[in-house]
C-alpha cells in the first residue's frame, strides 16, 4: 500500500511528495536506484529494482558500465525498467558514509538525477533516501541534504519537466525521519505518519 505522509509545493510550481511505500511499484516516469559505481544491484534498494524488474535492467547496467566506465556522483546511468511499473530507472550513485565530502556526493547524487530526468522531458520522479541504508549516511542528516539539493535544483531551473518529485521510502522509522524534515522546513506539510 502507498501512503502520502506529506506534500509541499514549491515556489516554482513543483510538488515534493513524501510517500511510504515501494519504490518497485512506482508508477511515475523514473525511479531512481541508490547505486553503486559498477551497476552491480545486489542488495537494498537496488538488488529489489533487479528483483522485481527483471535481470534486463542488470544486464543493461553491466553494458553501460562497459561503454562508458564507473558512474560517477555528478552523473547518474539510465536503463529501461524491465518489468516494473516506471518507465525508466536512474541509477544514482551516492556516498558512503566515511569516504570524504559526504554531503557534497549526496548532492551530486540528487541533483544529477533531477537533471538527467529534465534531460528526458520526464514529468515524474520517485527516489529513495540514497545512501542512507547499506552506505551508511545517518538518515537524519539524509534527509535535510536530499530535500535541500531538491529544493536548490528547481530554485535554479525554472524551467524544469520535472512536476512531482516522489521520495519514496518503505521503512518506517525513514518515512518518519523525513516526515520531521517536511514538518520543519514546511509546517503543516505532513498529512499522516
Amino acid at each position: 500500500m502507498t501512503t502520502i505522509v506529506a506534500e509541499h509545493d514549491l515556489t516554482c510550481g513543483q510538488i515534493v511528495r513524501l510517500i511510504h511505500g515501494d519504490l518497485t511499484q512506482e508508477k511515475v516516469d523514473a525511479i531512481v536506484n541508490a547505486a553503486n559505481a559498477q551497476l552491480a544491484h545486489g542488495g537494498g534498494v537496488a538488488g529489489a529494482i533487479v528483483r522485481v524488474g527483471g535481470q534486463e535492467i542488470q544486464a543493461e547496467s553491466d553494458l553501460w558500465v562497459r561503454e562508458h566506465g564507473p558512474v560517477s556522483h555528478e552523473r547518474p546511468a539510465i536503463t529501461s525498467a524491465g518489468r516494473l511499473p516506471c518507465r525508466y530507472v536512474i541509477h544514482a550513485v551516492g556516498p558512503v558514509w566515511g569516504e570524504g565530502d559526504e554531503d557534497t556526493k549526496l548532492r551530486y547524487a540528487v541533483t544529477g538525477s533531477l537533471a538527467l530526468a529534465d534531460e528526458k522531458a520526464f514529468t515524474s520522479l520517485a527516489l529513495p533516501a540514497i545512501s542512507t541504508g547499506i552506505f551508511g549516511f545517518p538518515k537524519d542528516r539524509g534527509a535535510r541534504v536530499i530535500l535541500d539539493a531538491i529544493v536548490d535544483y528547481f530554485a535554479d531551473k525554472l524551467d524544469a519537466s520535472l512536476s512531482e518529485v516522489r521520495i519514496t521510502l518503505i521503512d518506517e522509522p525513514s518515512v518518519a525521519i523525513f516526515a520531521d524534515e517536511f514538518s520543519h522546513r514546511w509546517p503543516g506539510s505532513v498529512i499522516s505518519v
